[in-house]
């Protein structure tokens, strides 16, 4: 298993973050076929070879994912990907 594990602070409030996590989610259906849920403030990931979540809190973003073996190889670039979004969301 692969980890990755990004926490970033934010100014944006917890319900523009909860906008940004659900923005990030697309972004991960759209390039991985990744679902997602919401339970609470944690945004669950789900998808054969990838699990994880994303925590909302009102001064905080956490992603944690666990790449299988086949995605094990495109972690940088998942990990980059995921970087620039929550630069795009927490700088806005």
């Amino acid at each position: 298993m692969s980890v990755i594990d990004i926490q970033r602070s934010h100014d944006l409030g917890k319900e523009k973050a909860r906008t940004a996590a659900d923005a990030l989610a697309d972004n991960l259906a759209r390039k991985l076929d990744v679902q997602s849920e919401w339970q609470g403030d944690r945004l669950m990931f789900r998808r054969s070879g990838v699990n994880g979540h994303l925590d909302v809190s009102d001064t905080e973003l956490h992603v944690h994912l666990e790449l299988g073996m086949m995605l094990r190889p495109f972690k940088q670039r998942i990990e980059e990907e995921i970087h620039t979004r929550l630069d795009r969301v927490t700088s806005a």
